[in-house]
């Protein structure tokens, strides 16, 4: 992964330090020494080095002899939503969407082929799968997805889901023609269902969220127990106030973005 600075001011260090960070997920949660240095392709003595400085900033701990990233790595993904107010805006907007469907919702953005959980309103349903800020699934296979995706040209969408997940899961083959069709048809009607693509029981409808320009920037769901909530339930009846919050949280993106800036 380090290596592939051209730049003059390219900080390798920093480089190689990111990349033993982004080097664990779902399936490799803990790592030897060893794992680390081959996944990340780094020297054994430079990855130890790495390591030994992420653990005393509390970044990793190590149980004998096996490395493990710790809570602090949520204040970066924390400081990222912050840094564009998302959770802010959202927040009040999804408790009341949640307080009226009785449903989770969510908010993610576009990382590779991948989605990122910025927002999250949960209610305590027995769902198939954790999902937390920061959590990442392949967009194919979800409604936040196939939103964010609709979004893109042909060839941008298509670069993207060349490059391999990072999410650790598993989805089957996708077929791309008929993710195309798929995608062509929710850019038409702004909005996208996901039923039981990513996991077994799980439902959800997605719309966009956008800037004051008219781009999207992230995507908003509903989640629902596909045994509990049929299809027609998620677009006839929470589809119209999932509209309605995106758009008020659009609205808000928009005035917060267009604030007078000041300086300190």
């Amino acid at each position: 992964m380090a290596g592939r600075g051209t730049g003059p001011d390219f900080v390798e260090a920093l480089a190689r330090g990111l990349d033993i960070l982004a080097c664990f997920d779902a399936r490799r949660r803990r790592m030897s020494l060893a794992e680390v240095a081959a996944t990340t392709d780094l020297a054994r003595p430079t990855a130890r080095r790495l390591l030994l400085t992420l653990e005393e900033l509390g970044y990793v701990r190590a149980d004998g002899g096996v490395y493990e990233l710790t809570p602090q790595v949520l204040r970066l993904g924390t400081a990222y939503a912050s840094s564009l107010g998302l959770w802010e805006m959202a927040r009040p907007h999804l408790e009341a969407l949640v307080g009226r469907t009785g449903e989770s919702s969510s908010m993610s953005q576009l990382d590779g082929p991948d989605i990122v959980y910025v927002a999250r309103v949960a209610v305590p349903k027995l769902i198939a799968l954790r999902v937390d800020i920061g959590t990442r699934f392949p967009a194919a296979v979800t409604s936040q997805g196939k939103v964010l995706l609709a979004a893109l040209d042909d060839a941008a969408r298509d670069r993207l889901l060349a490059e391999p997940t990072r999410s650790g899961v598993a989805t089957g083959h996708v077929d791309p023609a008929a993710l195309a069709a798929e995608l062509q048809a929710v850019r038409a009607r702004g909005w996208a269902v996901a039923d039981e693509e990513l996991a077994r029981g799980v439902r959800s409808v997605a719309v966009p969220v956008r800037d004051g320009s008219g781009e999207v920037r992230a995507a908003m769901n509903v989640t629902v127990h596909a045994a509990e909530t049929p299809l027609e339930v998620l677009t006839e009846e929470y589809l119209p106030w999932l509209l309605a919050t995106a758009g008020a949280v659009s609205a808000d993106w928009a005035a917060w973005a267009s604030r007078p800036q000041t300086e300190a």
